[in-house]
């Protein structure tokens, strides 16, 4: 395939996507921070289980809610799909509105796992942003100069890895593809309700560590931070047991250790961003460029006339 045909894919790709492009990658560098953000909620003081399991059944006493979040820093708790408002894990009562930080964590993550509501327009889009890389790829390595094009080749070859790694592990997050190193735990018979599984959680976890607790895919799960990492563990009559490492999930989210991952996510959605601004950018000069010479010889037949 000659280079004129893969630039002019390459081109046309990037114009299609554009603007789906913009958003995924807007929305996934503020998710980059989600990491960091979470860690940070987790450095505050002791959380009692009674304290919380007492305030579960107060506020959700039919048992409607799918789980529960925490935040240690905050000390609040947030039940999850039972309408009620954010908790004080310390007075018991609904807690003050807290900054909109959680609720852009929040927008950024929907945006960025259905962008107009729709998950496939995410999924074809990343498949065209690989695409991109891949044709990049075949178009040949950079030559340094000091110009639009100089850098927006430079950026891609530089931080090829991250930038063609970010894209594909969330390819295999789509299509469901974990890679993971041993089987699921069974399910341990009867299911178990929220306080019982956050009482069996405390046993055997700090609850500080904890981000949430509540049913996802079926089964009861506690994501728990250990040395950086989030760990995802199934609860069950049988005990709390550690999940597989889902390593894609882990990679594309800079779970895996948030205070090195969680910047590289930052440097590599940073990379996204200016590897389609500067795309559109040489397409937009080049543009320009084809309708000065007409707009100039217009002129000059308009002056001979």
């Amino acid at each position: 395939m000659s280079k004129p045909l893969l630039l002019t894919l390459h081109r046309w790709i990037t114009l299609v996507f554009a603007l789906p492009l913009l958003a995924i990658i807007v929305t996934g560098l503020i998710l980059s921070f989600e990491p960091l953000v979470q860690v940070s909620g987790t450095m505050g003081p002791g959380i009692d289980a009674a304290r919380v399991v007492e305030l579960v059944k107060r506020y959700d006493p039919d048992g409607k809610a799918r789980g529960l979040s925490i935040n240690a820093a905050s000390q609040r708790m947030t039940l999850q799909g039972a309408g009620t408002p954010a908790i004080d894990l310390a007075t018991g009562e609904p807690a003050a509105a807290a900054s909109g930080l959680s609720d852009l964590l929040l927008w950024a993550r929907f945006t960025h796992e259905r962008l107009l509501g729709q998950a496939w327009l995410v999924t074809s889009s990343t498949i065209a942003m690989v695409t991109l890389m891949v044709l990049g790829i075949f178009m040949g390595l950079p030559r340094p100069r000091n110009t639009l094009s100089g850098w927006h080749k430079g950026t891609a070859w530089f931080a090829l890895p991250l930038v063609l790694l970010s894209p594909l592990t969330g390819l295999c997050m789509a299509f469901g593809l974990t890679f993971q190193n041993g089987a699921a735990p069974a399910g341990g018979g009867r299911p178990v309700a929220l306080p019982e599984a956050v009482r069996m959680v405390a046993d055997r976890h700090d609850l500080t560590h904890v981000i949430s607790i509540g049913t996802r895919g079926g089964r009861v799960m506690a994501r728990i931070y250990e040395g950086g990492e989030l760990r995802a563990y199934a609860v069950n009559a049988s005990g709390v047991t550690p999940l597989p490492r889902n390593w894609p999930r882990l990679i594309h989210e800079g779970n895996w250790s948030a205070l090195i991952a969680s910047p590289l996510n930052v440097v590599t959605s940073i990379a996204l961003l200016t590897l389609l601004s500067t795309g559109l950018l040489i397409w937009a000069r080049r543009k320009l460029r084809k309708r000065r010479p007409r707009a100039g010889g217009q002129a000059a037949v308009a002056g001979a006339a």
